[in-house]
């Protein structure tokens, strides 16, 4: 069973296209003209094992929300695509990630249910060139188009690229259990409902 999918969209402000691997290796080739949000990006294939691809061109010259969002919402509508209907899947992953003094917990839930809880108290409103804001905004996006569950907490942190970058990091490892496809369960939603 192929895993791939690829999304474009295009708007008036912005245009993307997204292609991904959920049974990749972690190669990443991506472009949004947010070098931090590249990196960001980079950590959910790298430690998500999904082969990602993002090319985003939008309205920089204003700022970086209107990429930052429809990447979110163009990698979301290409996850759910690539999952299915969900047969198979574990459904359910958390993970903790460190970084020096800085501790994040996601927990993700491919319910079809979207919903985001989320509470980072960035100590910096940048990154370089990421408007921390716009974190909430990208896993906004996920959340509604993939119809995923997800609670992200930082739990500790002082440094705001810490914290951001523990932020990503967990989410690709919880990204990565919940999307596994269990032996156990071949063929099977993971639902009493029968469908998800």
């Amino acid at each position: 069973m192929s895993r791939v999918a690829e999304v474009q969209r295009n708007t008036k402000e912005t245009q993307i296209r997204v292609r991904v691997d959920l049974d990749g290796s972690g190669v990443a080739q991506l472009a949004t003209g947010i070098g931090f949000f590249d990196h960001m990006l980079d950590q959910i294939a790298r430690h998500g094992l999904i082969d990602l691809q993002v090319e985003a061109k939008g309205d920089l010259h204003i700022d970086g929300h209107h990429t930052v969002e429809d990447v979110g919402i163009t990698l979301g509508q290409a996850v759910a695509k690539a999952v299915g209907d969900k047969a198979g899947l574990t459904r359910y992953g958390h993970a903790y990630v460190p970084l020096d003094e800085a501790l994040s917990r996601v927990v993700v839930d491919f319910s079809g249910r979207p919903g985001l809880h989320m509470r980072v108290p960035f100590k910096a409103g940048m990154v370089g060139g990421f408007d921390t804001q716009l974190a909430y905004e990208f896993f906004q996006g996920f959340s509604n188009h993939a119809g995923v569950t997800l609670h992200i907490d930082n739990l500790f942190g002082d440094n705001a690229h810490h914290q951001c970058e523990t932020v990503f990091k967990a989410f690709a490892r919880a990204l990565r259990m919940a999307l596994t496809l269990d032996p156990r369960s071949a063929g099977v939603v993971p639902s009493t409902k029968g469908s998800l």
